[in-house]
């Protein structure tokens, strides 16, 4: 019988670094303050009294030799997973990920692997600001061998974690501040994900909504809403970014006819964009939305945040104005506001 309990998705995160590390002595976890009383939001909790100082520890506030030092160790036989508290900070050791980790197989004629895990925080909480809340997830699934993944349950943050690990390319694993407290069923023997697969969440037949992440959750309760205006919604959480399971989302889409990509990040060259663009060249005369954060860089205050960042409403509008374009759309601000509403990110202190 499954052991399956609820938990938060940052537990689920732990449980996919332990089980990965207890299988595996070769895994290690590294990374600014993983190893603190915090541990990371509590996703590297206890972590270091399991495996100890060699196997879980802190590192100096210099991402791009610290990420050497993770390509390094994995090119010669460890799998090492690399924290990073914000995928901001991921821009500082672009060289080391996109001309190093993500080439170093091919440019070796295949005698090299580099199997890695590059942990980034992104998305929204207590005003982080144009520089500790940016989604760029979107520029690693630009590059060949890189893989991405952004887990928007618990359970896929276990199954993800270990697939993450097993996985002898370097993978960036997605993690919304977000999702931390929000809790789900975990399996806590379930195997590991399948690599490049994504799943319907929510069946319907009018439009496709695909919800990365976070939006994965704005997507559903916006499918709920829906149903309250005649309008049946299929929800499709991508899970994996790179390898994409573009047939899964195509299938849908011939289905209802119409899709909607929501993403945690801009629409401009952005994950969204290639969805879209990768279905319009497989379903001809499908209508289609993206929705991500208005053009401009993340305010702080809470006031602007709330027009810079999208949430079920803007879904179920951009829903209404494909599915029944002029129709009277019913009060869906409202009835959002009389759902349970989303855990709330209390921040690290």
């Amino acid at each position: 019988m499954p052991e399956e309990k609820t938990i938060a998705y940052k537990e689920a995160v732990r449980l996919g670094i332990a089980r990965a590390m207890r299988q595996d002595d070769d895994v290690f976890l590294f990374g600014l303050d993983v190893d603190d009383h915090l541990g990371i939001q509590g996703t590297t909790l206890g972590l270091a009294e399991e495996f100890g100082a060699q196997r879980c520890f802190g590192t100096p506030l210099s991402e791009d030799a610290m990420t050497g030092v993770a390509i390094g160790a994995a090119m010669a036989g460890m799998r090492p997973i690399h924290t990073h508290i914000r995928m901001d900070f991921l821009l500082l050791c672009m060289n080391q990920l996109v001309n190093i980790a993500a080439k170093a197989h091919y440019m070796f004629g295949g005698q090299v692997a580099v199997p890695m895990v590059a942990r980034g925080i992104i998305g929204k909480s207590w005003g982080q600001g144009a520089q500790h809340s940016q989604g760029l997830h979107s520029l690693f699934m630009h590059v060949p061998g890189l893989r991405v993944v952004a887990p928007a349950t618990p359970h896929d943050a276990m199954a993800c974690m270990l697939t993450a690990v097993a996985e002898n390319n370097p993978v960036i694993f997605v993690e919304h501040r977000l999702l931390y407290n929000r809790q789900g069923p975990v399996d806590v023997e379930a195997a590991p994900s399948v690599l490049g697969k994504g799943r319907i969440c929510r069946e319907g037949k009018d439009v496709t909504i695909v919800g990365i992440s976070n939006m994965l959750h704005d997507a559903l309760k916006a499918g709920a809403l829906l149903q309250q205006a005649g309008i049946s919604a299929e929800v499709i959480d991508p899970i994996w970014l790179a390898p994409l399971d573009v047939d899964l989302i195509v299938r849908s889409a011939e289905k209802t006819g119409r899709l909607i990509v929501a993403d945690t990040a801009w629409t401009a060259c952005g994950a969204s964009a290639e969805i879209v663009a990768a279905v319009a060249e497989r379903v001809p005369g499908v209508k289609v939305a993206r929705i991500g954060f208005a053009p401009t860089p993340c305010p702080t205050t809470p006031s602007l945040e709330k027009e810079f960042y999208p949430d079920a409403v803007t879904v179920c509008e951009t829903a209404m104005r494909l599915v029944a374009p002029g129709a009277l759309a019913p009060p869906f601000t409202a009835l959002a506001e009389r759902m349970q509403q989303d855990p709330v990110f209390k921040g690290p202190f």
